[in-house]
């Protein structure tokens, strides 16, 4: 994917003056080689930051590097304010780890400290309105700090894609979709810009890029992703005219920006004048790394693209849609073992998935418009839809969304996709997630969460939860397990 930040670790050592030095230096290359071993690539920093002196020359050897996230790292007690000053300077994602003691026969001279300096340091931290990321045992050896370094990359992807994203949104949301609402201010307070559009911009861009050289090339990759399930070949031009507009668009528009992502209004005018549903686009952008969530859904399109910068793979926007039949439980057999009925339910949307995300994908018209628009006729401008069942495997469904009390709240719950023919039509799979009937009631519905959610296909809990926690959002709820009763839930 080509819409993803590239994350450049350094790592610098901190030592307090009356600590030795040396005791931070060797500890810091031991960490550098465990990385080296893990192949983590990792820029070790020569300049250990004793003082406040010492933080130009660090800055600037991070930057001589090429470094855009940091791992700050205790080799001793560390000087608590030169380090705090050293996490505020830097521009971009911050770990800090400290240095468990080496061996119980040298805990006069070779004793560090970190496990105390770390407490100092996070008072500090305090006072300057810092969150860096502080692994959830953020004290160990040589090994285990590379293994905390190993799950700090993807946070820091995360974070440095958000820093440089911005959002463009084409036309305002279908009428009833008050749920996708999207308050503009808290994405500005986490760094991200949105450029909203009319549906005549859309339109307007896609006219001029008839005759884009681009066209051509992005119509025969169209047709080789296809193949022999091209039952729709006279829309290829059409797609892949609005292709190479959206991707132009993107390009000219960036501005300040180094990553896009788009909410666009797909129903029901679009259809009338571009000709097709947008849904395949949607998804070869998806496997691109550019998601576009459908009506309009700012905050749809921001979850999907962390998701898919946590995961470094293409995501999914679905409706958290509909239940599973009691003789489709039951039918699955074995498959379901483990889940209650209530665990289930199906996602769906009603075309917008990549090919790499579905079996036995194929492309068709989209039902749900064909009954609004070509009720009694074949279908026309209704085709364009990528249907199939959502892979098996795990997965993690997750959103970050602006609330109408102007704050940011989340929720993350990983799950699984299950092998079940989920007898229906668009893109759509029967998901599981445990104790999800309760989760639904108490947090999707009690925190009034909209429809749609984006979907990971791998577990990223762990590092979506680190990275909406390093974003400032204090509400960031998962499904609890049964006995454990959410805030509101009657006990009896």
């Amino acid at each position: 994917m080509n819409n993803v930040p590239e994350v450049k670790l350094g790592i610098i050592a901190v030592s307090r003056g009356c600590f030795p030095i040396e005791l931070s230096r060797k500890r810091r290359d031991k960490v550098a080689e465990e990385c080296k071993k893990k192949k983590l690539s990792i820029a070790n920093i020569g300049t250990i930051v004793e003082s406040e002196k010492d933080l130009a020359k660090a800055l600037e050897e991070l930057k001589s590097k090429g470094c855009n996230a940091l791992v700050v790292y205790l080799g001793n007690f560390g000087p608590e304010t030169p380090e705090t000053l050293l996490i505020q300077k830097f521009d971009g994602p911050v770990m800090v780890a400290g240095a468990a003691e080496d061996t119980g026969k040298d805990l006069i001279n070779g004793r560090g400290d970190a496990y105390c300096g770390m407490l100092n340091l996070s008072y500090n931290l305090n006072l300057r309105h810092l969150r860096p990321y502080i692994p959830e045992s953020p004290v160990g050896t040589p090994g285990e700090v590379a293994e905390m370094i190993a799950d700090f990359i993807p946070v820091a992807r995360v974070l440095l894609g958000i820093k440089k994203l911005k959002i463009f949104s084409f036309g305002p949301r279908p009428q009833d979709f008050l749920a996708c609402n999207a308050p503009i201010k808290q994405l500005y307070d986490i760094g991200v810009e949105v450029m909203e559009n009319s549906e005549l911009d859309l339109y307007d861009i896609f006219l001029k890029a008839e005759k884009n050289p681009e066209v051509k090339e992005t119509a025969k990759a169209i047709a080789l992703e296809l193949g022999k399930k091209n039952i729709y070949p006279d829309l290829v031009a059409k797609q892949a005219q609005f292709e190479v507009a959206l991707k132009k668009f993107m390009r000219e528009n960036l501005g300040a920006s180094e990553f896009g992502v788009f909410a666009n209004k797909c129903w029901p005018a679009f259809e009338e004048y571009f000709g097709f549903v947008p849904c395949y686009n949607n998804s070869r952008l998806a496997a691109q790394g550019i998601p576009v969530s459908c009506e309009v859904d700012i905050y749809g399109a921001l979850s999907e693209y962390m998701a898919s910068t946590a995961t470094d793979y293409p995501v999914t926007l679905l409706d958290i849609n509909n239940t599973v039949p009691h003789d489709m439980y039951k039918a699955a057999g074995k498959k379901v073992s483990g889940y209650a009925p209530k665990d289930l339910f199906m996602g769906f949307h009603c075309g917008n998935t990549a090919s790499c995300l579905l079996d036995g994908w194929n492309l068709k018209y989209q039902l749900i418009m064909k009954r609004l628009l070509e009720p009694d006729a074949e279908p026309n401008i209704t085709r364009g839809s990528m249907e199939g069942k959502l892979k098996s495997g795990p997965v993690t469904i997750f959103r970050l969304q602006g609330a109408i009390e102007g704050d940011l709240r989340s929720y993350i719950a990983e799950g699984e996709s299950l092998d079940i023919d989920p007898k229906s039509f668009g893109s759509i799979g029967v998901l599981a997630v445990k104790e999800m009937d309760r989760f639904y009631r108490h947090i999707l519905i009690g925190r009034r969460y909209p429809h749609h959610t984006a979907l990971a296909f791998k577990h990223c809990g762990k590092t979506l939860f680190e990275a909406v926690k390093m974003l400032g959002v204090k509400e960031i709820s998962h499904p609890l397990p049964a006995g454990t009763l959410y805030k509101g839930e009657n006990p009896f």
